[in-house]
């Protein structure tokens, strides 16, 4: 049997022999190793996450912008088609068409909707502007001027929110597709944003000439 190896020191006293300390073999080092990555991950992964949240969130800020501006040019135009009416010669059929994209854009969920609407709406509303240009008793009514100032400058709003949109969506999309954060979005649910389509020329909606109206009714 072992025993503890005891000597008298100094006065007597006794003096404990020290033992070996138990060296680390290559298995634990390996484990060390493994849980220091594991725990690097995890605090990189965390990070990852929270800016995907941010880059979402401003994307879903800028689309709430471009919301904001078109509910207002969709609540400029019945007034606008108030103004027109009895005053010009205007086909049933641009009404029409003005009343359902107005009521798509109001309903629409997804940007390929909005897109789609909006479009339809610019192409209707453009076609009223085209007929009531031709009447200057429309023109020189000053409440269609100032109607047509605002619906020119909340276009002009719209392409700019548009704008910010797509390039706050731009960003998010390669965010997540680029290595490694497109592990973490793989893995937490988060999905590609949609762009808006480029502005075509139909989209945007013409400048009424209110000169010539001036000059007729001189």
């Amino acid at each position: 049997m072992m025993q503890e190896n005891f000597s008298n020191g100094q006065n007597g006293a006794p003096v404990y022999a020290a033992r070996p300390r138990r060296k680390i073999g290559v298995g634990g080092m390996i484990g060390i190793g493994v849980l220091v990555v594991l725990l690097i991950a995890v605090i990189a992964s965390i990070g990852t996450y929270n800016s995907l949240v941010t880059q979402r969130q401003s994307v879903r800020t800028q689309l709430a912008q471009v919301d904001t501006e078109l509910q207002r040019r969709n609540d400029l135009i019945p007034n606008l088609v108030n103004t027109v009416k009895g005053a010009a010669n205007v086909e049933k059929s641009i009404y029409d068409d003005i009343a359902n994209a107005r009521t798509k854009l109001a309903g629409a969920g997804t940007v390929k909707e909005k897109d789609e609407a909006n479009s339809a709406l610019d192409s209707a509303v453009s076609r009223l502007l085209v007929v009531a240009e031709q009447y200057p008793t429309v023109q020189s009514n000053s409440q269609f001027h100032d109607l047509t100032v605002e619906l020119e400058g909340t276009e002009n709003r719209i392409r700019q929110t548009r704008g910010k949109y797509n390039t706050a969506a731009g960003d998010y999309n390669a965010a997540i597709e680029r290595f490694p954060s497109n592990l973490v979005a793989n893995l937490t649910g988060f999905q590609q944003a949609e762009l808006f389509q480029a502005d075509s020329s139909a989209s945007k909606v013409p400048t009424v000439d209110f000169s010539s109206s001036a000059a007729s009714t001189k």
